[in-house]
């Protein structure tokens, strides 16, 4: 990880984990009061709802009252001893926190300046698979939801956005307390979080490490009415339900409970909005009713099975579960069109959930409607739901239809948010409709936001029944996306058939086309003067796109490949376009295209991404990329490999590269590389040398980047992320990774720390020891003239020193080192190098040796390709197989070569005496190679018993899962 990453990250923790003591301290002194919750506020803004006479209230005034005495006591205690506390430490404080605001300061504009090279801005897209929430109304219209791991607060009449980022996998699940202030989200992976954030400020309160260990991540999420709980459900083989009193700053939940198998994946879940204490869940095929004992920190369920048999009907599977408005039940909706009323027998105050309570019981299957429910809800007094033909309808609580909206011709509804502020009530200049029932009253129901299967977004507003699109995004993967070469406009496409194209700096979507079912949008590209848009979709075909209205520029589409058209290129005059690989173009035709040339540019590694070098040198290089994390200049001429040097290592192989453009002549003699990897987009310092510093990254996209462009002037990057369909907007800084690279020293400075123990470590000084002893070796161990000491060693000792330090390169790597440095002056001084110092020959080892080391992952997969499965399981080669490859395949030996190694590896003849004449050998046709290699060979035969390398635990593990993501 690069050394600006690692500086910002930590500086970003320490004030982070200050400011979460600091919360987490103030949220426990209060959090049995609940002042930080500004419950007066929220009681005033609640719907009135009647409850019978045997169930707890909402408000939570009538909850304490209901509590036992000695709870009760314990409560007021509890709030003394927090009250007295609190006022000692806000005492102490020089200042208030911003976490104790009730003022919503969100949006006001900071005028701090930018530390980060790279900087999220915008975020194109949205993932429609989850909710959208509706969290400011009146005279604002503010929306939550989420874009692969970043939570967007969308301010919709000011056209900004606030970013919630913390998350380094894909958001899968969020909620948001009855308040809107509070908001939770969670996610999928390694390593995965939950973390409660202020919306009144943009802050993370509170993070849940480690939430669910034995799994993947959080399948499920919600919140209580007054905020205090919050409950989860893990994506697990068996899942875990847990409930956390976050507001504790507690790391482990109060209680949980894992789920039979049976039950089905729960992926739904709410809590009952007039009870704390009581859940509901379901997946697809079950519906879970859960009641928390507080008082043992037990979680008591109830999941009866629900067959055909049980109404003698189809009941169809189910989409989400409320509790009843009347508390005494609860509603599964499903894709039948039907709900199924369940009963709730709750335990008495005598009984425990031991003695077979609670429980819930199914007593009705009502009939709604034909087309499938996809949302159930309720907002005041009404139940209501969502279904696949976009209706949306009003329920009373004896289930009688009181109004619905099915004019809107809206696709299949996916969400459904009400407005926090209830309907003000009807005045002359009212224009409520009337409901459906016998009285005809007004049907007054608050504001709301709708979110449908096809991406898009709308808002209601219910007095006078209008309904504004606030936006429409792709619904499928996005991969290609486009900068204009001269205007600030990017071009997004996905595999939806849509292209649509904004106005980066203005935030402003101006114009877009659908193609047809079947077209979907692979790769965009707009040709050097910006007037066409060359778009190759997946079936193969290319079309040629006016850029400023996206209609077609040709008659026909092109139509030369049967798979997808990956990359597009027009050449500088706009002549031509190309679609894949280097041509010859003078030799070809129609129809006819010759290849120009081929060459390897690596033994063991493949190329993942290539770009012209910029002409920072007298020569002309183009720059490579492959999979072992390495960057390779060849001649553009003779191409041949001039430098190897350690590209980024950030997790995973760099997959696209492009030059920062530049905005005048006086910033041609610097410039700048953007790239991405798996799921990360970086910025480095040109030329390139394996100075870490010269690097940053961070995480774009976790779920994969699927492509990447920059604008015009060199001030923007954007990144695709296929699944995740979302293009990212990063604003550059470069000034703060110049900063990071002068903090990062000097000449060797920034590469002492690439190797263990730095500068002072016992393997630089090895590296010394080796380096002289070399000299003396090449002088002549046993010779009686003056030694000549030097700075430098002959170049043919490079190799066998590389091997001492334990770096053991092949014969054609060993060709490039020394190409890299008998030709490092040649362009200058006409001359070949034929010596070299320790300084340089320091980061020719950096450069050149694999970054993660000899790992046994990669000598297995040799195995696995080469090998059998032998009795026992393992990748195996037999021996005769073994010897008859190394003498015929790769850089192959001869038998006497092989005989000689095998000598020395069993001990028969002395380390290095091929390196000291006088040393005493045995010759290797002397070995009985049948005798002392076994019959069959395993990868840790060959590595432990054959070479006689000692392989650890942690040198097993894949090193970018053990290694490097956790750095990142």
């Amino acid at each position: 990880m690069s050394g600006t990453s690692l500086r910002t990250l930590s500086e970003a923790k320490d004030a982070l984990e200050s400011e979460r003591l600091e919360t987490n301290e103030s949220l426990r002194d209060l959090s049995s009061k609940l002042k930080f919750l500004d419950l007066d506020q929220t009681r005033s803004e609640e719907p009135e709802i009647s409850f019978p006479e045997t169930q707890p209230s909402s408000e939570l005034g009538e909850k304490i009252d209901q509590m036992p005495q000695d709870e009760r006591g314990q409560e007021r205690r509890e709030e003394k001893r927090s009250s007295d506390l609190s006022e000692r430490r806000e005492a102490e404080k020089p200042e208030k926190s911003l976490v104790s605001t009730s003022e919503d300061i969100l949006f006001r504009k900071d005028n701090r300046a930018n530390v980060y090279p790279l900087t999220m801005t915008w975020s194109f897209g949205w993932n429609s698979s989850l909710p959208v929430y509706y969290i400011r109304d009146e005279n604002q219209r503010v929306l939550l939801y989420v874009c692969a791991h970043t939570a967007v607060i969308y301010d919709v009449f000011k056209n900004t956005q606030h970013h919630l980022q913390g998350h380094a996998n894909v958001i899968s699940c969020l909620c948001v307390s009855e308040d809107r202030r509070w908001i939770a989200t969670a996610d999928k992976g390694p390593d995965c979080l939950i973390i409660i954030w202020d919306s009144f400020t943009g802050i993370p309160v509170h993070t849940i490490f480690d939430s669910c260990p034995e799994g993947h991540g959080i399948e499920a999420i919600a919140i209580t009415r007054d905020a205090k709980y919050l409950a989860t459900i893990s994506d697990a083989e068996i899942q875990e339900v847990c409930i956390w009193r976050w507001t504790l700053a507690v790391e482990t939940p109060a209680c949980t409970l894992n789920l039979l198998k049976e039950y089905g994946v729960q992926n739904y879940l709410t809590f009952n909005p007039a009870n704390n204490k009581e859940l509901v869940s379901n997946s697809k095929t079950q519906a879970i009713y859960y009641l928390w004992c507080e008082e043992g920190d037990l979680l008591a369920h109830s999941a009866p099975r629900l067959t055909e048999k049980t109404f003698n009907k189809l009941v169809g599977k189910f989409s989400q579960s409320v509790f009843h408005l009347n508390l005494t039940q609860i509603l599964s909706a499903t894709m039948e069109g039907k709900l199924v009323v369940w009963d709730i027998h709750r335990p008495t105050s005598s009984a425990s959930a031991s003695a077979g309570f609670p429980q819930i019981k199914p007593c009705k299957l009502v009939h709604l409607q034909k087309e499938g429910l996809t949302v159930l809800t309720t907002v005041d007094r009404y139940i209501v739901t969502g279904d696949i033909r976009g209706n949306i309808k009003f329920y009373d609580r004896t289930l009688s239809i009181v109004n619905w909206y099915s004019n809107f011709k809206l696709s299949s509804i996916r969400t459904l948010s009400f407005s926090k502020t209830p309907a003000a009530p009807p005045t002359e200049k009212s224009n409520y409709p009337p409901d459906c029932t016998l009285k005809g009253d007004l049907f007054i129901v608050r504001n709301l936001i709708i979110g449908t299967s096809d991406a898009t977004v709308y808002h209601l507003t219910a007095d006078g029944t209008k309904l504004e699109k606030l936006f429409v995004e792709p619904k499928d993967a996005i991969c290609a996306i486009s900068c204009h070469p001269y205007q600030p406009l990017i071009a997004i496409g996905s595999f939806c058939g849509m292209i649509k194209v904004w106005d980066y700096e203005e935030k402003k979507y101006l114009f877009s086309r659908v193609f047809e079912k079947g077209l979907g949008v692979q790769s965009l590209t707009y040709n050097p003067e910006g007037a066409l848009l060359g778009a190759g979709f997946t079936e193969g075909t290319v079309y040629i796109l006016d850029a400023m209205s996206l209609e077609n520029q040709i008659p026909e589409p092109f139509k030369y490949s049967r798979t997808s058209v990956t990359h597009i290129s027009f050449s500088h005059d706009s002549q031509y376009m190309a679609t894949a690989i280097e041509y010859n173009l003078l030799k070809s035709c129609r129809d006819n295209l010759e290849i120009l040339d081929i060459h390897r540019t690596d033994q063991g590694n493949y190329p993942t991404c290539m770009v012209w070098y910029p002409p920072l040198t007298k020569e002309l290089f183009l720059l490579i990329c492959n999979s072992g994390y390495k960057v390779k200049l060849f001649n553009s001429t003779t191409k041949m490999c001039r430098k190897t040097l350690l590209g980024p290592v950030f997790g995973s192989p760099i997959e696209q590269i492009q030059i920062l453009p530049v905005k005048s002549t006086l910033e041609l003699q610097k410039r700048y590389m953007v790239f991405i990897n798996r799921d990360k987009v970086g910025l480095q310092i040109l030329p390139v040398d394996g100075n870490p510093h010269k690097t940053a990254a961070i995480i774009c996209h976790p779920s994969g980047v699927a492509g990447m462009a920059l604008s015009y002037d060199g001030c923007w990057a954007f990144t695709a992320g296929g699944q995740d369909r979302s293009v990212v907007q990063w604003e550059i800084n470069l000034r703060a990774l110049d900063a990071a690279v002068s903090l990062g020293g000097e000449d060797l400075t920034p590469f002492y720390g690439l190797v263990a123990g730095g500068r002072e470590g016992k393997f630089y000084r090895e590296l010394e020891d080796y380096f002289y002893y070399s000299q003396l070796r090449s002088q002549g161990i046993d010779t009686m003239e003056t030694r000549k000491v030097s700075e430098h060693i002959c170049l043919s000792e490079l190799p066998f020193v590389m091997r001492a330090i334990g770096f053991y390169p092949s014969e054609e790597k060993i060709e490039d080192m020394f190409n890299e440095v008998r030709f490092s002056e040649y362009v200058d001084t006409g001359k070949l190098i034929d010596k070299i110092n320790l300084p340089d020959f320091f980061k020719v080892y950096l450069n050149h040796r694999p970054p993660f080391g000899n790992t046994m992952r990669g000598i297995q997969e040799s195995f696995d390709i080469l090998g059998f499965t032998n009795s026992k399981g393992k990748k195996a080669i037999r021996r005769e197989d073994f010897l008859n490859l190394l003498l015929t395949k790769g850089e192959h030996m001869t038998e006497e070569e092989m005989s000689d190694c095998f000598a020395t590896l069993f001990g028969l003849n002395p380390e290095g005496w091929k390196s000291e004449p006088v040393a005493s050998s045995v010759k290797g046709s002397e070995i009985c190679l049948e005798e002392e290699l076994p019959d069959e060979i395993t990868a840790e035969i060959f590595t432990m018993d054959i070479l006689g390398l000692t392989v650890s635990q942690d040198f097993r593990q894949d090193p970018m899962g053990s290694e490097v993501v956790k750095n990142v």
